[in-house]
């Protein structure tokens, strides 16, 4: 049949069950847009910044499984994205981009708003295209979400000159898929998949390392019946919590410069590790020489390319870790590793995460607790970057499978806000919680525009220490306190920023009124802000410093006794 290229977008999205676009219209964009009335069952949400269109797009992703679709126009409608795009590529979502660009007869002139969005973006894609005729764009948007979403996931461009928004041309959709050169390993080799299953057999001190590959393949199962059928104490990337529950006797939690102790011992002492669908990044290994040098190492992942790179492993596995682990499973024998699991156990008591400290003021660790028990581990937990997203890592009790969503590999501020809206539009059925910082959150607030507007309703709680506060930990640990640049002294009365918006807003600054306002929170119907005034010099421990070991890990100093507790 004849359509528009703009109508064959939107024909295309809906065979591949898109139902949820984030955008902002432009110029060269704009036929598009123009054609969306046509095709009710796209729902598209108008945000207030392109880069929160990539956020909301991949929040969205990584809540519901499904690959998230935003929208913009060319210029610096396309490069506002590419901080969201980066985040996606970076921790493998799946997510399609669309662009419009300038004319097919003004591309390469310097025309007004043209950017060759395609070559900017080339680094931190998995794949882009530059479409030229309308009659390519069916078997382009086909391509696109089949390679986003297979494999190690990934964003795919798709740039559309506006005259081929606008012309007409033959639609036909492919009924097949023919990318000579693309296919993704999906079954592991049986030879090592039975070396793998020889080591944790062998070994007497093993660890599962799990990272966010365990939920992208949704191996949940598979992981439980691994740790459980051979004992093995499980410790998770930060992208990897919420893929074993953190209330199973198993679960030693995140290791790394803001890891747990016991987490990070755990991995220095073992002679096995089993490291599945995690990349060994500098955050969990720290000095590459020094890092779990006693173990030998498994590691599965579906991209070969991730194997060695970092860290030397005696037994590689390529495959989708879904369908390796469930013939891992079948070769792995029952063991009993008592004293191991003991020994981890021991860890855990002799280096707790933090200390009980006699204070009357607010502590971040506190709020997320008291967070963690209303919910009963069962909210999606969005977070920025910074002490904020370690505090949400170590004190929320993740029950809920794939229920942390954050920015790893790039560190994105400002992630926290978009990416909520876009989790809890693909998750009405969820509560939803955004963990922020005083900074991150104001990179992205204009969001909360867009939340009241479709009255999604994200609650946000906000630790506002007056700090960029990561960045003022580590001037106050290895800069002598010289806080260059990092304290804020001209913060918004974040209450009354929350009623400009029209949702709720509240204040807390005591610790008796912390419960009582997040249950007003979660009653309200709607978006909810509570500005968490905490203490503004709280430190995130442990910290194991920058290309370092665990040997150089500061654990929280015990608070010193009182006077009185001396004399008696």
């Amino acid at each position: 049949m004849q359509l528009t290229g703009g109508q064959m977008v939107c024909e295309s999205l809906i065979r591949e069950g898109v139902e949820v676009i984030f955008g902002i219209p432009g110029g060269t964009i704009l036929p598009l847009y123009q054609t969306l009335p046509e095709y009710p069952q796209l729902r598209h949400i108008l945000t207030r910044h392109e880069q929160g269109a990539s956020h909301a797009a991949d929040g969205y992703a990584r809540a519901t499984g499904r690959t998230g679709v935003a929208f913009a126009t060319s210029g610096p409608g396309a490069t506002n994205l590419v901080t969201g795009i980066t985040t996606a590529f970076m921790d493998s979502v799946p997510v399609v981009i669309v662009t419009g660009q300038v004319g097919r007869a003004a591309i390469g002139s310097d025309a007004f708003q043209e950017t060759d969005i395609t070559g900017i973006t080339l680094p931190v894609t998995k794949h882009n295209y530059l479409v030229m005729t309308p009659e390519e764009i069916p078997g382009v948007i086909n391509e696109a979400f089949h390679i986003a979403s297979t494999g190690r996931p990934g964003p795919v461009l798709v740039d559309i000159p506006k005259d081929v928004f606008e012309e007409m041309g033959e639609f036909e959709y492919p009924e097949s898929l023919d990318l000579p050169g693309y296919s993704p390993t999906i079954h592991g080799h049986p030879n090592q998949i039975r070396k793998a299953a020889k080591l944790i057999e062998e070994s007497e001190r093993p660890v599962i390392l799990a990272g966010h590959g365990v939920i992208i393949s949704r191996a949940y199962e598979e992981l439980l019946e691994l740790a459980e059928k051979a004992q093995i104490p499980v410790v998770t990337t930060l992208l990897g919590i919420s893929s074993f529950p953190d209330d199973h006797f198993l679960c030693a939690g995140m290791p790394g410069m803001h890891g747990a102790a016991y987490a990070s011992l755990a991995v220095d002492q073992a002679d096995l590790l089993i490291a599945l669908g995690m990349r060994f990044d500098d955050r969990i290994t720290g000095d590459t020489s020094k890092f779990s040098v006693n173990s030998k190492k498994i590691h599965i992942d579906i991209d070969p390319s991730e194997i060695g790179k970092n860290i030397p492993v005696d037994v590689p596995i390529v495959g989708d870790l879904k369908h390796v682990m469930q013939h891992l499973n079948e070769r792995v024998k029952p063991t009993s590793r008592v004293e191991w699991v003991q020994h981890v156990e021991d860890l855990k008591a002799n280096h707790p995460l933090m200390n009980d400290r006699d204070t009357e003021k607010l502590r971040p660790q506190e709020i997320i607790k008291e967070l963690s028990e209303i919910t009963d581990g069962h909210a999606i937990i969005v977070t920025g970057v910074g002490q904020h997203q370690m505090w949400a890592a170590q004190h929320y009790t993740y029950k809920e499978q794939c229920s942390l969503i954050s920015s790893g590999g790039a560190g994105t501020m400002g992630f926290e806000v978009p990416a909520a809206m876009g989790a809890q539009v693909g998750r009405p059925d969820k509560v939803v919680w955004s963990i922020a910082g005083d900074g991150g959150f104001q990179m992205t607030m204009s969001e909360l525009a867009t939340l009241a507007e479709n009255k999604i309703p994200v609650k946000f709680a906000i630790l506002n220490n007056g700090f960029l506060g990561m960045v003022r930990q580590w001037q106050q640990l290895f800069y002598e306190k010289t806080y260059v640049a990092t304290g804020y002294t001209g913060n918004p009365d974040f209450v009354k920023l929350a009623d400009a918006f029209g949702i709720f807003g509240a204040r807390v600054t005591d610790k008796s009124q912390v419960r009582a306002t997040i249950l007003k929170a979660m009653e309200y119907d709607g978006p909810a802000l509570i500005d968490f005034v905490v203490e503004q010099e709280e430190n995130v421990y442990p910290m194991i410093p920058s290309a370092t070991s665990v040997d150089s890990m500061i654990e929280e100093p015990k608070p010193q006794p009182k006077p009185e507790e001396i004399r008696r």
